[in-house]
């Protein structure tokens, strides 16, 4: 009965982060936006002249994911391109798999070629399984970001996390422009 009890919370849980409209105003993503990028520059060194060198970058400053063998995750963020804001984003996605957890955690992808901006810009609806790869970026502390070649037109960089997630899974995500 308590599995019963936990499960369904679960479930619960996950509906609610992926059912979320938009909530926020695009003063609040920006401002939010703002922050998360200033966090990354902090924590990451030649964070800042990497994000120049791109050709634009989503900012997703709160990312909410949670899951007990069926999970989800849901976020809104904002498209930069030469760091003003040209539209809003919303992320989602659903997993099946062996995964227990909550997280909450800031993303930024970047868009390192003309093609793949385009690519992204030309689809209100752009599903990574479907459309493209995106690299989760891997390097060290030592390194500076604006002298790595991440060797992929879209690198995805993961910061000020809180919570754990532990998963081995299937998972589709989805990108949605959004009109906060």
């Amino acid at each position: 009965m308590k599995k019963y009890h936990f499960f369904t919370l679960i479930l619960v849980m996950l509906f609610a982060l992926t059912s979320t409209s938009t909530a926020k105003s695009a003063t609040e993503l920006d401002k939010d936006a703002n922050e998360a990028i200033n966090t990354f520059i902090a924590q990451n060194k030649g964070g800042d002249a990497f994000l120049v060198k791109a050709k634009a970058f989503l900012v997703f400053p709160d990312i909410k994911e949670a899951g007990f063998f069926v999970g989800g995750k849901y976020g809104e963020g904002v498209l930069r391109v030469q760091r003003t804001t040209k539209a809003y984003y919303s992320i989602k996605s659903a997993s099946v798999g062996m995964q227990m957890g909550v997280q909450q955690y800031a993303m930024i992808i970047s868009f390192t070629s003309d093609a793949s901006l385009n690519k992204f810009l030309l689809d209100d609806d752009w599903k990574t399984d479907i459309d493209g790869k995106i690299a989760m970026a891997e390097w060290n502390s030592k390194e500076e970001l604006d002298d790595i070649d991440f060797d992929t037109d879209m690198v995805a960089f993961v910061f000020d996390s809180k919570g754990m997630m532990g998963s081995f899974t299937m998972e589709g995500t989805q990108f949605k422009r959004i009109k906060p």
